[in-house]
């Protein structure tokens, strides 16, 4: 079997050329799942009774509307928890590499700090975590 030189050659995998089996192979995978996606939605079968159809939350019956108005309050706390979050994962780097950055990193993850506590300090200041009204 005559197989491309691209596939053979050990030092063409740092190329384009050497993610082709990944791409190939992730085509392959994303088309089969959508054959037998479809495949089932045509073959399976169809029976839509009133219990099929019911909203299913863990046995529980439900009662009423999930419509109901909710406090913005926790969207509010769950926003501020992922930016504040994501925020202090910036000190990881720092902590690794603290000795190699000097006192210039020093200065500038003071910097970042002093930011990070003036917005704390305005959501504070703004009553964004104060729960009663």
């Amino acid at each position: 079997m005559n197989w491309p030189i691209f596939l053979l050659d050990a030092s063409a995998t740092s190329t384009a050329y050497g993610y082709l089996p990944i791409g190939l192979q992730l085509i392959f995978a994303a088309g089969f799942v959508a054959t037998m996606i479809a495949v089932s939605q045509w073959l399976g079968p169809k029976r839509k009774t009133s219990d099929k159809l019911e909203t299913f939350a863990s046995g529980i019956e439900s009662h009423g509307d999930a419509r109901q108005p909710m406090a913005i309050k926790y969207f509010l706390v769950a926003i501020l928890f992922v930016l504040f979050d994501v925020e202090v994962i910036f000190f990881y780097p720092y902590a690794v590499n603290f000795r190699e950055l000097g006192w210039q990193g020093f200065w500038a993850v003071l910097m970042f700090v002093s930011f990070f506590l003036t917005g704390f300090v305005y959501i504070i200041k703004k009553g964004a975590l104060k729960w009663e009204d």
